[in-house]
């Protein structure tokens, strides 16, 4: 059974040091905090999957009884932090008591490696058994015939679908502001953002309203929310895990991701969703390891248990434009790892600032293409009309939001006769450049590392009549999807603000199907961080 929830503050202090290129990374400071506000030392965090299953087996509870504490938090949680559009308590409760009658009559053979784990799954996601929206109202109240590959998988796997959470209509955003249907808030401080596009999936996670979730990632609207909520958010490699049964954004950059509160947790996610599908052309047959398998628990680390990894931390990403408190955290990260026996040198990559405005107009280019499809004909909100043009026009003119709006029209434009050449081929030349220097960089060293965002958790409203600033927000993690390499965030530090600061997560970037080796290095990183925890303090009274 997982240890009581626990309220802290923990705050990260450091000296700046000057970025030179591929020059050897000098350590600032080890890990230094404020006085705790709790009286039990914070530790590793758990594996929720791993103590809900050994509680199963043992007997010592049952699959009702953990989705019935979870539910009840979450029912407590939710009118305040609003993860979720749908919720499917009922349905949760009756596979959790079909699976006790499994377990009893079938013992340990007859459960999965998730029996009994809620899972959240983002509302652009397919399920056959309850609404899915995308964030927007020209689907409101659709309800698929299937469900997507990754659910599937999950459900396979023994899991219990909880309910759909909240996200940017279609992926188009960075904080739920862009939902037609509600706002989630962070559990760190219910004025911030949670970011997004993911957004209502890693609140979940963050608030323990389920135990793991799924997202999708198309610029980083996994690892940002992951970033600003305090938990761990894995994006694959492109083809690791199959598209079939997510609404398309931009097909060639979206990612079916996960959320968990520790890497061993994202690390079992991502073993049952990976793999080639006959559904997806895209996905990849490339052989799915046991991500678990290398994750050692911290009592059997070496002393240097990261001897010799080659970690280039990436200069562009430490300079103008990221709040001082993000780059004292990464630093400090940076120089932990040192501690854990690798080196860490800083390495340039001249192409990262051109990613952001390639990937706009690819991301816009593709979405004006999959987006036509919602004509208010095939499914979803129709308007009546006197004529078809009329019907398609108002039927999407009522269904679709504003941030959806300009981004069709921003694509459409691209796309248009006479600047085809000027922006979208233009784009892909650049997508290239950005991953030729990624290829680069990962010949000299094994994992290359970024803070997550440019700054912790903003405020709600703060930039909704600034779009161009929010899009600035995904700096950060657009070119590793205009490249389609794996990334995973760890929660590493904090920042100033709210009631016991503000998370700050580490951004791991590897080679193509690298999953297990960023995993391996992002559990140890969790393991050996002293007295830090993050659980937000709204949980301390539950």
């Amino acid at each position: 059974m997982p240890p009581p929830l626990q309220a802290h503050r923990m705050l990260l202090s450091h000296r700046r040091i000057s970025p030179a290129p591929r020059r050897r990374f000098t350590a600032v400071s080890s890990l230094s905090s404020a006085p705790a506000k709790t009286a039990v030392a914070p530790g590793p965090p758990p594996s929720s999957i791993l103590s809900i299953r050994d509680s199963l087996l043992s007997g010592e509870r049952s699959a009702a009884d953990i989705t019935s504490e979870y539910l009840s938090r979450l029912r407590r949680t939710e009118p305040s932090v609003r993860s979720f559009i749908h919720v499917a308590d009922a349905a949760a409760e009756r596979d959790a008591e079909e699976l006790d009658r499994r377990i009893a009559s079938g013992g340990k053979d007859a459960v999965g490696p998730l029996a009994g784990v809620l899972v959240g799954v983002k509302d652009n996601l397919c399920t056959v058994d309850m609404p899915s929206t995308g964030g927007s109202r020209i689907l409101d109240g659709f309800q698929p015939a299937y469900d997507a590959t990754a659910v599937r998988r999950l459900r396979d796997a023994g899991a219990i679908v909880v309910g759909k959470t909240n996200l940017d209509e279609f992926g188009m955003g960075s904080t739920t502001e862009g939902s037609a249907y509600q706002v989630t808030k962070n559990p760190w401080d219910d004025s911030r953002v949670p970011g997004g596009s993911s957004g209502g999936s890693a609140s979940a996670v963050s608030a323990r309203q389920c135990v793991v979730s799924l997202g999708s990632d198309t610029g980083g609207s996994v690892r940002q929310p992951a970033s600003f909520c305090g938990v761990v958010g894995l994006k694959p490699t492109y083809g690791r895990v199959s598209r079939f049964g997510l609404m398309a954004y931009a097909s060639s950059l979206d990612v079916v991701g996960c959320f968990g509160s520790s890497v061993f947790d994202t690390a079992t996610m991502l073993s049952v969703i990976a793999g080639h599908d006959k559904m997806d052309s895209t996905s990849s047959s490339h052989d799915v390891p046991d991500y678990r398998s290398d994750l050692v628990s911290l009592n059997l680390l070496e002393s240097k248990p990261l001897n010799n990894l080659r970690i280039g931390i990436i200069q562009e990403t430490l300079g103008e434009g990221v709040d001082t408190g993000v780059i004292s955290s990464i630093k400090a990260a940076a120089s932990h790892l040192e501690q854990l026996g690798s080196v860490v040198e800083e390495v340039s990559l001249p192409s990262f600032s051109l990613g952001l405005p390639a990937y706009y107009i690819l991301a816009s280019s593709e979405a004006s293409s999959n987006l036509s499809r919602y004509d208010g004909i095939r499914y979803g909100k129709q308007v009546s009309a006197d004529e078809l043009n009329e019907l398609y026009g108002d039927s999407r003119a009522s269904g679709l939001g504003h941030e959806v709006k300009m981004r069709i029209l921003m694509g459409t434009y691209a796309l248009s006769a006479g600047y085809y050449d000027a922006y979208y081929k233009r784009a892909q030349q650049v997508r290239t450049l950005v991953k030729k220097s990624f290829e680069e960089a990962l010949k000299r060293y094994d994992v290359l590392i970024s803070p997550a965002a440019p700054s912790a958790a903003y405020k709600i409203g703060e930039k909704t009549n600034d779009p161009l600033a929010m899009y600035a927000g995904d700096i950060m993690t657009v070119n590793v999807n205009l490249a389609g390499l794996p990334a995973l965030v760890v929660p590493c530090g904090f920042v100033e603000g709210g009631s016991a600061g503000l998370p700050v997560g580490l951004q791991m970037i590897g080679s193509p199907f690298s999953e297990g080796n960023l995993l391996r290095v992002g559990h140890i990183f969790e393991q050996t961080l002293q007295d830090v925890s993050f659980v937000p303090p709204m949980l301390a009274d539950l």
